[in-house]
């Protein structure tokens, strides 16, 4: 995975809630663990902005309902620092579903999205509609 030109807070812990942004049938996700991380012994593992998640689907489709899925984080609410010395914050935690290619399971993406998660996953910039 390519590294992150800014520095991301990490957080969001297990348990947070995030806004579906995709127009996949899923509305609210609730996060159940860290795909490919790990945190320090005795500490919860926490995500931030690009990272892939695993979350189970609390309010959409039954097709999706209660089902854990792949999600990219694409916007915080904590801030983001860029090298630039600009803060960058959202108003809400968003993310979209993805498969086990990275690939993005909806066709397009409601509100903007974070310029990291467009440098780290290609396919997924394609289908916003602004990035910030």
């Amino acid at each position: 995975m390519k590294a992150l030109s800014s520095k991301v807070s990490k957080s969001l812990v297990p348990g947070a809630v995030l806004v579906c942004a995709d127009n996949s049938g899923a509305l609210e996700f609730r996060m159940i663990h860290i795909i490919g991380k790990g945190g320090k012994h005795g500490r919860m593992a926490s995500a931030g902005v690009g990272d892939v998640i695993s979350a189970s689907v609390r309010k959409g489709t039954a097709t999706y309902l209660k089902k854990p899925v792949r999600v990219v984080v694409i916007r915080q609410r904590d801030e983001i620092r860029r090298p630039n010395n600009v803060r960058l914050m959202f108003e809400d935690n968003a993310g979209i579903m993805i498969n086990d290619d990275n690939l993005p399971v909806g066709t397009e993406v409601k509100g903007a999205m974070a310029r990291e998660v467009a440098e780290r996953f290609v396919k997924v910039a394609g289908i916003a509609s602004r990035i910030v």
